[in-house]
């Protein structure tokens, strides 16, 4: 087994500590990959202090992951020692089923997630990237273009493809009207793909203080959703709303903006249900209400491409490890423009004062003993 050290959460309440683990040896068709830099999702957030009911502690977060490839069985081809490298949600699926087949391995009912998920090779609890190593199946590894800003890569392993394809999905593009829901670790990223897409874009926000920002990431329009005048003025009239917002609030006040045959799509996730939303809007203009999870290995690879082929990366906050729990604390508080991501060098800090103690103890005990 090899020996890896992460931060780690034991229970609902309390902070991530530092944490020694082991993770399966390389396999004839894994990928071992040291851990460069790690997003921070807000799911981490929600999994860590179990918002969702079912998780399984100690929990090592993270499934936006980048680095650099250390080592590679003697079945992989697709890799080498020294590629850059990325892992996302999922290391693992049943690979027979349809949505498998399909290459839509984020609808497969036995889909391995990167943390917290059982694990087929280990028969534990799988580990995510708030640590220093990661071993992954190769079909599970993505190819990250040298041409990015690395650190500002990471995201896209989560925010990026979670945006990218039910924009994808739904056709976004040239002559299209779309409204982004919220502008937070997803919402930029949705703003971006949209714009790039050659989407008109309007932006839909709590906080006017995001306004130059959304400009900025290619917003069209900027609508403070609590002003009823500005959101009148947009009744009817998109195509698609992408509905970014992980905490629960009232649909209606955008099913309502909805032309005929509009669909609003949701990807945030909230700890408690939203308000249901009224039936007689959504059939009285045959509009849609639906959600998307993230995508395949193909779609997320098709993703990079294109970010690479656009220059598009992420908004981040570069942070230490040791800074995570006050990260969390200020994702609660919206405190972040538009990504923490974890430079894991500083787990090498980490390590090195634990061979010290370690040192310091160790000559404690000899002194002791004479």
């Amino acid at each position: 087994m090899l020996k890896n050290i992460g931060y780690a959460a034991h229970d609902s309440k309390t902070p991530l500590v530092p944490f020694n683990f082991e993770r399966r040896e390389v396999g004839a068709q894994d990928v071992l990959i040291e851990i460069q830099y790690c997003g921070v999702c807000h799911s981490d957030l929600h999994q860590v202090r179990d918002d969702w009911a079912g998780s399984t502690y100690p929990i090592v977060p993270g499934h936006e992951i980048v680095g650099r490839v250390l080592k590679v069985g003697n079945e992989v081809d697709e890799f080498k020692s020294g590629d850059l490298a990325g892992v996302g949600c999922l290391v693992d699926s049943c690979r027979l089923c349809t949505e498998c087949n399909e290459h839509l391995e984020q609808f497969c009912d036995s889909a391995v997630f990167t943390y917290n998920s059982p694990d087929k090779h280990t028969g534990k609890m799988t580990y995510g990237g708030y640590s220093n190593q990661i071993v992954v199946d190769k079909r599970f590894v993505l190819r990250i273009s040298h041409r990015l800003d690395l650190a500002a890569t990471a995201p896209l392993l989560c925010a990026g493809i979670t945006t990218y394809s039910p924009l994808r999905h739904w056709n976004v593009g040239k002559g299209d009207k779309v409204g982004i829901v919220g502008l937070g670790g997803l919402g930029h990223m949705a703003v971006k793909f949209a714009h790039a897409f050659g989407a008109h874009v309007v932006l839909f926000t709590t906080s006017p203080g995001k306004t130059e920002d959304a400009k900025r990431l290619g917003a069209d329009e900027i609508v403070i959703s609590k002003n009823p005048d500005e959101m009148k003025q947009h009744l009817k009239s998109l195509d698609f709303i992408l509905n970014t917002v992980a905490a629960a609030h009232d649909l209606d006040q955008y099913t309502a903006l909805l032309k005929r045959d509009g669909t609003m799509c949701l990807v945030g996730v909230p700890g408690s249900p939203h308000p249901s939303p009224s039936i007689g809007n959504l059939i009285f203009k045959r509009r849609s209400l639906a959600g998307s999870l993230i995508g395949g290995l193909k779609e997320t690879q098709e993703m990079l491409d294109f970010c690479a082929e656009h220059n598009i990366t992420s908004d981040i906050e570069l942070i230490p490890i040791q800074q995570i729990n006050v990260a969390f604390e200020r994702m609660l508080k919206s405190d972040v423009k538009y990504r923490f991501v974890i430079d894991l060098a500083s787990m090498e800090t980490l390590a090195s004062q634990e061979n010290q103690e370690s040192l310091e103890s160790l000559d404690s005990g000899v002194g002791a003993a004479n």
